[in-house]
């Protein structure tokens, strides 16, 4: 009984998923695409590198930018978010309490700074990236940087700590645990968007 209540469970995340990939996916398709390839990468400075802009309007935020960079040589990324209309300096605080959650949309550009407490902090600099996602988006990218992480680290402790943080982080996201996450962005262009999240201005 036990192991079907399981293999249920999982079948049934495994569905939300893809509901959420399918609603991605429309996103995407109401967007429109510039892109320029063949350009010179800043890093190798090969011809190979491609940059695209996309127009993407965001119910409850409105429109906004989505540039990126990518070279098929290097394997050199960069990519940010900038909303159309210039936005003040903000804070969002949402409480994330069930496995519904995580469908809900984040906006966060280069320049916001992600906490998560007791688990991870995301903060701006030359390789921070801006992207429009959602919370369990945003918990995949965290578990990319803590597996990575632990699979590098030769210290015993900090790879059980590391794995701790992981089976936390999946407890979040099937809604056994409640977390609180706050993102605060000087340039304006991050946003949550629900009406649970907390909405004020940066100091």
């Amino acid at each position: 009984m036990i192991w079907r209540n399981v293999l249920f469970t999982h079948i049934f995340y495994k569905i939300i998923k893809f509901i959420n990939f399918l609603s991605l996916v429309l996103l995407m398709a109401k967007t429109k695409v510039d892109k320029l390839e063949g350009e010179v990468c800043p890093m190798c400075r090969q011809k190979t590198l491609t940059l695209m802009e996309e127009e993407i309007e965001v119910p409850y935020f409105g429109k906004l930018f989505a540039f990126s960079m990518s070279c098929s040589t290097c394997k050199y990324h960069k990519a940010d978010v900038e909303a159309a209309e210039q936005k003040e300096p903000v804070k969002y605080t949402f409480e994330v309490s069930s496995d519904d959650d995580m469908n809900v949309r984040v906006i966060k550009s280069s320049e916001a700074t992600v906490k998560i407490p007791r688990i991870a902090t995301i903060s701006p600099g030359p390789a921070a990236e801006g992207y429009v996602t959602n919370i369990e988006g945003l918990f995949e990218r965290v578990k990319e940087i803590i597996d990575s992480n632990k699979d590098s680290d030769d210290d015993k402790d900090e790879r059980k700590k590391a794995k701790n943080l992981l089976k936390k982080i999946t407890r979040i996201m099937w809604g056994k645990e409640k977390i609180k996450i706050t993102i605060e962005d000087p340039s304006g262009n991050s946003a949550i968007i629900s009406d649970r999240a907390v909405k004020t201005k940066l100091k």
